[in-house]
């Protein structure tokens, strides 16, 4: 589902002045049905891996298989739901409004978007707010929305950036059983967390980045045990304070 291999990205700092790289020559993989926890602190690199999975941005070196294709294959779009961190929505549009367009971006029929949009609205309760501007919704709401939309089209595979992002502890408990229905159908899923107890529940594995490096890939409980901690969590932050590569 997902190759990294060997990737290098650098952001420019001004002109002709390269800054330090993003990402160092970082391997990963997602299997087919696999769930996949990254992790690591502010600037560790997470979000410019999603950037090159979505094609926002290119790499420096190295490769990166997608679908059994390239990110910047247009066609593959339709088989990925992507939820960002941050939903930023048109000011008067619907919920109804994006999901139509959604499903018209991934040449959805008309009936097929009707049914999608029903479920996934009544499924994160939305179904009463759905001719609401968006710009009206709370945080969480306007989160919830973002997450129908990603699974409008029945991705096989999803990205989720933060997905607890904004919510209150129901509506994390309710994201949280979400994804682990998504997770018996089989779906693959990475996501990117700060919230190490979530990762430890939902993940069959875990990419540690570091300073654009990469520390650990690997179950949880092999983290724990790996650094001699009781818990995952434990394990995580011990590593982190070492700061070494441990491929």
């Amino acid at each position: 589902m997902i190759q990294f291999s060997n990737v290098w990205k650098s952001y420019s700092r001004e002109l002709f002045t390269a800054s330090p790289a993003a990402l160092q020559d970082i391997s990963f993989s997602l299997q087919p049905g696999q769930t996949l926890g990254m992790i690591g602190a502010n600037g560790a690199g997470k979000s410019t891996c999603i950037k090159l999975l979505m094609d926002f941005i290119r790499p420096d070196q190295g490769k990166i298989r997608l679908l059994g294709t390239t990110p910047n294959n247009y066609r593959v779009r339709n088989r990925i739901g992507y939820l960002p961190e941050t939903a930023n929505f048109p000011a008067n549009l619907t919920a109804l409004d994006m999901l139509r367009f959604t499903g018209d971006t991934c040449n959805m029929r008309a009936a097929a978007i009707r049914s999608a949009a029903e479920k996934w609205l009544c499924r994160l309760g939305l179904w009463e707010d759905r001719k609401r501007p968006l710009r009206n919704y709370s945080k969480g709401m306007q989160q919830r929305a973002n997450f129908a939309i990603a699974l409008l089209n029945e991705p096989e595979l999803l990205i989720l950036d933060e997905p607890m992002s904004g919510l209150d502890p129901i509506g994390r408990a309710d994201i949280l059983s979400l994804i682990g229905e998504l997770k018996e159908q089989g779906k693959s899923i990475l996501f990117c967390s700060h919230i190490l107890e979530d990762v430890d529940r939902l993940v069959d594995k875990v990419l540690v980045l570091h300073k654009g490096r990469k520390l650990f890939e690997g179950p949880p409980r092999a983290l724990a045990t790996q650094q001699q901690r009781a818990t995952f969590v434990e394990g995580y932050l011990s590593l982190v304070q070492e700061g070494v590569p441990n491929d």
